[in-house]
């Protein structure tokens, strides 16, 4: 196989049964949208599980499709094309009513401006009665939720306080509650800490932990920090609209290997990693190998003597 181009066959289709018991499945989503009159391929065929209970993060370079991403399971956006499904909502399926009752029932948003997440002249415990109001539940109730949530995630003093009279920290903590008042299956959360210093930012992790280990949410959080991958049990990095490498915890202090992964298009091309590609020096050439369960990728240059370190 050596010298040969670098092209392989396209991957077989996913058996039916993929992700059949994952919460969120993304199996080769790709969402396409016009800006001033370019067509533009935000997502390129991502994979993604995030099993119920987890708490994940996703990280990525401006421009990588993790906000895209984020869009198409809050509803907001329909994949072009591929599956998307969440709760069992197929989201490339949903009618106008059924988009409703998903985006009020089953997840939550929160977003990175504070001055989106709420309502200026609403008090915290205002904005988080409000989405159950709309959603018919009893006052009786809906006082007992905001409450408890509010008190969840540290804010209960802010019950009487509008958005400019509280911090930013606290608006994102209040923003958390509004997005959990009708106790949704899955929190999404959009660069939630963006506009935070390193120590508010803490406390809206933690707030956003409480949300996942307390209230039962599965949450999602999309960043460019890759540093979060210490406040969640597992990181996905997307690169080019595709997912490129998965990070786990092991416990509390270790970090397990990323396993990186390569963007492959219809045509059978890879995008090797830059960093990869640095390490090796590969450049316009690569030389091919198939092993029993692998492809070998190598540099086209005469391999080193390693007793005197010249080319052989």
């Amino acid at each position: 196989m050596a010298g040969s181009e670098l092209t392989l066959p396209a991957a077989p289709a996913r058996a039916p049964e993929y992700g059949h018991d994952a919460l969120v499945v993304c199996d080769n989503v790709v969402r396409i949208y016009q800006a001033e009159g370019i067509e533009v391929q935000a997502l390129q065929g991502l994979d993604l599980l995030v099993a119920e209970g987890e708490m994940i993060a996703i990280v990525g370079a401006s421009g990588s499709g993790k906000s895209t991403l984020l869009q198409v399971l809050a509803g907001v956006d329909a994949p072009t094309a591929g599956r998307a499904v969440v709760a069992g909502n197929d989201l490339g399926d949903l009618g106008r009513a059924e988009r409703v009752r998903y985006r009020r029932h089953v997840v939550g948003f929160v977003r990175q401006q504070t001055a989106r997440n709420l309502v200026p002249y609403l008090t915290a415990s205002q904005v988080v009665d409000l989405p159950q109001t709309i959603a018919g539940v009893r006052k009786a109730e809906r006082a007992t939720r905001t409450t408890e949530l509010l008190e969840a995630v540290g804010v209960a003093h802010c019950a009487d306080r509008r958005p400019d009279q509280m911090s930013g920290g606290e608006q994102q903590r209040v923003a958390i509650c509004v997005a959990l008042a009708n106790r949704p299956r899955v929190l999404l959360a959009d660069e939630p800490t963006g506009e935070l210093d390193s120590e508010t930012a803490q406390e809206v992790f933690d707030a956003l932990r409480t949300a996942n280990r307390d209230l039962g949410a599965t949450v999602v959080v999309v960043t460019h920090d890759a540093a979060v991958s210490g406040q969640v049990a597992r990181t996905v990095a997307i690169r080019d609209g595709r997912t490129s490498s998965e990070v786990l915890r092991s416990g509390e202090e270790g970090v397990g290997v990323a396993e990186e992964y390569a963007v492959m298009d219809r045509a059978g091309r890879v995008q090797v990693p830059r960093e990869f590609r640095e390490a090796l020096e590969l450049t316009a050439r690569v030389r091919l190998a198939l092993a029993a369960d692998h492809v070998e990728i190598r540099s086209d240059r005469p391999a080193a003597d390693p007793s005197t370190g010249e080319p052989r």
